[in-house]
């Protein structure tokens, strides 16, 4: 293998030294010495920020001190409940206060926490849930006019168990997010009110004996194979990496944060959450992205940080009534997961005059940050790179892809060594599957992908996944799915498909079967019916000249 000679942030805990000194401070800054796990940072949080407020989700209002009792109750009840140390704990649900308060309490009852996307379809979460072996699942009731419940129930029906979810033999209890709770399941309410009789000493010593190396997460991305892994992450990965990107970013107390990345992934939970429970910042979320929405909340709540991917912050620039809204205390914006226009970076420091514009890049089997602009950096540095390597990491190209080494690199992907190995060298270097290259200060250019990912509006797509879902229809012979340029979302999918003998399916019909069988943003937004799709000799699918087409 050829590997390029540059190399970012090797050995470096101080950072590479660029930019205007706001670097990590050092091994006595560790999240990870400092706190430990998670439920330690909950529990210091509650401390030292008490009387601050720490959510705010519509009419309800919670102070830190607040937060910290109600997360201890949710972990009494998952103890309650019979969950253990090293349990599976999945929360299917838009971000919301009982999103955070469910999988902290959980998280500090010693369950490793199994986020599940809210764009997922029930056989989706369903694969996640079995595949994790999850025990206890915390489920939104109805969202965007779906019923989470209802289409889990449907593709979940069948099995051996005998559960509340057959085909789910070990989930043994779902706890409703809601007022009403169909037969079997429980609502939050009566969940909550089963851990009133488990001491909060007994909470306290469940905490306590989580170790920094303990499994805190596992967070599944399909990959090239078409089905999703989960990538196991500890407290302590958890806690020193938001503690680094929380300096960087230059986080601080009193900020107000509107949270609009979904918790569900890496990004929302842990540069959303955790960051904000480590500075005393509070936290809005968001559960759809909706323009008004988000102007109205900034408003009202005296926004002061919204990270979240470009096209977050172009609709907010372009939105025609923007000059009735008051901006003027947004300060901090990051931004990544797509390409940077230099333009968007210059507007949003000269129209909003928001004084910290910073990307960054990151994947979920390195803890979600790789990169990270610093501040002071020049806007061309911001929107045509995605910076240096984060403190105490490595990151060097072989072949043009990008290895990462460090501290954030995952535990492996959940009981998946044959996987694990194929993205982890013995050496202990990450294959990204992201091709990229590095100017002589160490910033990172992100510009292919290997795995044939692209991205969709900030959200992961995966063409072997969605070429696997797609095959399922009874019409179809062959698919091949690609990414394509979209002006409000940066890319969407492109079906290139092979009808069976004598089928006469449309591609209107193909959309519109793709959207209720899986999540939106997986749906191909165009189809285009080949006779025949091109092949190499090896018999692989000619995806550069399916490019070449558009």
């Amino acid at each position: 293998m050829g590997e390029d000679e540059r190399e970012s942030g090797r050995g470096a805990e101080c950072g590479d030294g660029r930019g205007d000194g706001h670097e990590y401070a050092g091994e006595d800054e560790r999240g990870d010495l400092r706190w430990g796990s998670v439920p330690g940072l909950v529990a210091d949080a509650a401390t030292r920020f008490a009387g601050r407020e720490a959510v705010v989700d519509g009419r309800t209002r919670v102070s830190y001190a607040e937060l910290g009792e109600r997360v201890a109750r949710a972990a009494a009840a998952c103890i309650a409940a019979g969950v253990e140390a090293g349990d599976r704990v999945a929360v299917w649900a838009p971000n919301s206060l009982d999103w955070i308060v469910s999988a902290l309490g959980a998280v500090s009852a010693g369950a490793v926490l199994v986020p599940l996307n809210t764009r997922f379809k029930g056989a989706e979460a369903a694969y996640v849930l079995g595949r994790s072996r999850a025990r206890l699942l915390f489920v939104t009731g109805t969202f965007l006019g779906t019923s989470y419940v209802a289409s889990l129930r449907r593709a979940a029906a069948v099995g051996p168990g005998g559960g509340p979810l057959p085909g789910l033999p070990h989930l043994e209890d779902v706890v409703v997010l809601a007022e009403d709770a169909p037969e079997s399941f429980r609502t939050w309410k009566d969940f909550l009110a089963g851990g009133d009789t488990v001491p909060a000493s007994a909470v306290r010593e469940r905490a306590a004996a989580i170790g920094p190396d303990t499994a805190s997460d596992i967070v599944f991305t399909s990959g090239t194979t078409g089905q999703p892994k989960g990538a196991v992450i500890t407290h302590a990965q958890t806690l020193r990496c938001y503690a680094v990107w929380s300096e960087l970013a230059g986080l601080r107390e009193g900020d107000r944060y509107l949270i609009v990345n979904p918790f569900f992934h890496t990004f929302g939970y842990k540069a959303g959450i955790i960051a904000c429970l480590m500075r005393g910042a509070t936290m809005v979320p968001q559960s759809v992205f909706n323009v008004d929405t988000a102007l109205a909340n900034i408003t009202a709540e005296r926004i002061s940080v919204l990270p979240g991917p470009p096209t977050l912050h172009q609709s907010l620039l372009d939105h025609p009534h923007r000059d009735q809204y008051d901006l003027s205390a947004l300060r901090l914006v990051v931004t990544g997961a797509a390409v940077v226009p230099l333009r968007l970076v210059e507007r949003l420091r000269d129209e909003l005059r928001i004084a910290t514009v910073l990307t960054a890049y990151g994947l979920s089997e390195a803890s979600g940050i790789v990169t990270m602009c610093r501040r002071g950096d020049p806007a061309r540095v911001i929107a045509e790179t995605s910076g240096r390597a984060i403190p105490g990491t490595e990151v060097k190209l072989v072949d043009g892809e990008v290895w990462v080494r460090g501290h954030h690199v995952m535990r492996g992907y959940y009981e998946d060594p044959e996987e694990t190995a194929r993205a982890v060298t013995p050496d202990g270097w990450l294959r990204t599957g992201d091709v990229g290259v590095m100017d002589d200060a160490g910033n990172l250019r992100i510009t292919d992908r290997i795995k044939d990912m692209f991205i969709v509006g900030g959200f992961n797509a995966y063409p072997a996944e969605i070429e696997q879902l797609i095959g399922l229809h009874p019409d179809i012979a062959d698919v091949a799915v690609i990414g394509i340029p979209d002006a409000r979302l940066g890319e969407v999918g492109k079906a290139y498909a092979v009808r069976r003998r004598g089928a006469t399916l449309t591609a209107d019909d193909l959309i519109a079967w793709s959207r209720r069988e899986m999540a939106n943003y997986k749906v191909p937004r165009e189809v285009e019916f080949v006779a025949e799709l091109p092949r190499n000799a090896g018999g692989k699918v000619l995806k550069t000249e399916l490019r070449a087409r558009g």
